[in-house]
């Protein structure tokens, strides 16, 4: 194979790094006191929905301790 003699410029490359659009974003509209108080109320569902997964697994997850207990038919007694 042969190579190529010629350079291959790659100044694009150098200007592309320092390159900076000149589009800005449209501004962002402020949040009504609706929209901010719907989000806080779901904040607080999905908190709340957590830390109650949290209370009532964590005797699920709790081991070596049984707090149940074993249920006896009434067939073993010969009744």
């Amino acid at each position: 194979m042969f190579r190529r003699r010629e350079p291959v410029p790659f100044a694009f490359v150098a200007e592309s790094e320092r390159y900076r659009s000149n589009v800005t974003p449209p501004p962002r509209a402020r949040a009504s006191r609706s929209q901010l108080a719907r989000q806080a109320l779901v904040g607080i569902t999905v908190t709340a929905g957590l830390v109650g997964a949290l209370l009532f697994g964590m005797p699920a997850m709790q081991a070596g301790t049984s707090t149940h207990h074993t249920q006896q038919s009434e067939a073993k007694d010969g009744r």
